[in-house]
């Protein structure tokens, strides 16, 4: 057997054992435990051999140097009376005997009784020994379970107070790696939300002279087709900043949080929608039921209006988009659901399509596509306002897309608004196709 097959097998052998597979605390307590019968077994071995030699040497061998005096008969003794010396030295030694017994009863009980008490004092000792370890596990649980914004902002502290031992050097530790990771996180919103705003100027600058070359009566029809599309590419990279600066915004926490009727979030969006310039039909199907959340109603009107958007984009001609609002009895969540008529998406590709600049079949951004940034915008609202998003693959095509956020209670108990007709929307919509995917 090789030395990595034979690591395995103690570390397989290892796991199988009752021992290791035991918690801490209960490691500690039988460890305490077992310490103090160990303790208490030798202690009343030692007592029970001096306890014995005592009654020898103080009792059975004294009575014996008394028989032995020849004017002992001549003495006064009535518990003698009657007795033989030697029968008398018999019922010393047993009855010597039985009170070693019964002290050595009496001690095993009282050993047991205190072993049970030791048992539960030094559970109740490690749980306190172990509290600080407890804190420094549920701080790391939270954050690796809280939401994104509040991952990136690290904001919670152990900040164990105590002596200088091995746990407070722990926490100490863990906090100054919060620390840390706090400013790098901050310093790359920074910078994205300051490179972003400085690029705007040079693009506003270009953006300005195409309009004007445009504008030129003696600009030719070659140079007004290359302005028009220069113009295209810049406008396309002015959303792509205007996408970064709404990311890197959405990953923060909440700065206004307040009741939002989430039915009436949707219906803007829609009627934004269809107002729209049309090229190519899509029927929008919906069915809202009143709900009602807390946060930012613009980021997450800004949600909802990726979803469609993308819903209405990566469409069929004459294809079909389905916006449902419900509210979970079950679990007190609002459920926002998008479903779209389109090419099919492999299942194994869905979760890419949540990653900034990742488009279907793996493509980066095209110059003639979005962003990129769709799916990611909404998945920082999502987060930002403690929800999730998930998507799923449609078999007949196309893409289902489901947002859960927490509902405000007493909600959701009232009809509300379904099948209000076909209503026909553009593939390519208005408002500000930066924040499509």
């Amino acid at each position: 057997m090789t030395a990595h097959g034979t690591s395995r097998a103690r570390r397989v052998l290892a796991a199988a054992l009752p021992w290791n597979r035991l918690g801490l605390r209960a490691r500690l307590t039988l460890l305490y435990g077992a310490l103090f019968f160990a303790g208490s077994s030798a202690v009343l071995w030692v007592g029970q051999l001096m306890t014995a030699r005592a009654l020898d040497q103080r009792l059975v061998m004294k009575f014996a140097k008394t028989t032995d005096d020849p004017l002992a008969d001549l003495r006064p003794n009535t518990a003698v009376v009657g007795l033989f010396p030697q029968q008398v030295q018999t019922q010393v030694e047993e009855r010597a005997a039985d009170v070693l017994q019964e002290t050595t009863r009496s001690s095993i009980l009282v050993m047991v009784l205190i072993g049970i008490i030791a048992l539960l004092l030094g559970h109740l000792i490690a749980e306190r020994a172990l509290r600080p370890l407890g804190r420094v596990t549920e701080t790391a649980r939270r954050l690796s379970e809280s939401r994104p914004h509040e991952r990136i902002a690290l904001n919670e502290r152990i900040a164990l107070r105590g002596p200088q031992d091995e746990v407070k050097r722990l926490a100490d530790t863990f906090d100054a790696m919060l620390d840390r990771l706090h400013r790098v996180f901050d310093a790359q919103r920074r910078f994205i939300a300051n490179a972003s705003h400085e690029l705007r100027t040079p693009l506003a600058i270009n953006r300005t002279v195409l309009e004007v070359s445009l504008e030129e009566p003696a600009a030719s029809e070659d140079l007004k087709a290359l302005a028009r599309a220069l113009l295209g590419t810049n406008a396309r990279y002015e959303r792509l900043i205007d996408g970064l600066l709404l990311l890197a915004q959405s990953e923060q926490e909440l700065t206004v949080s307040k009741p939002v009727d989430l039915g009436h979030v949707v219906r803007v969006v829609l009627d934004e929608q269809a107002l729209a310039p049309r090229k190519r039909g899509v029927a929008v199907h919906r069915d809202l039921r009143p709900a009602v959340v807390r946060g930012d109603p613009l980021l997450l009107e800004r949600c909802v209006s990726n979803m469609v958007e993308n819903a209405v984009k990566y469409n069929v001609r004459d294809g079909d988009v389905w916006v449902t609002l419900r509210v979970d009895d079950a679990t007190g969540e609002a459920m926002v659901t998008v479903e779209n008529t389109g090419p099919q998406v492999p299942p194994y590709e869905v979760d890419d399509l949540f990653e900034p600049f990742r488009r279907l079949h793996g493509e980066r951004v095209r110059s003639a596509g979005g962003s990129g940034l769709g799916l990611s915008i909404v998945r920082a609202i999502v987060d930002a306002h403690g929800g999730a998003v998930t998507a799923r693959a449609r078999s007949e095509g196309g893409l289902a897309v489901t947002v859960r956020l927490p509902a405000v209670p007493g909600t959701g108990s009232e009809p509300g608004e379904k099948a209000v007709g076909r209503a026909r929307l553009p593939t390519v919509i208005s408002g500000d196709p930066a924040l499509r995917g």
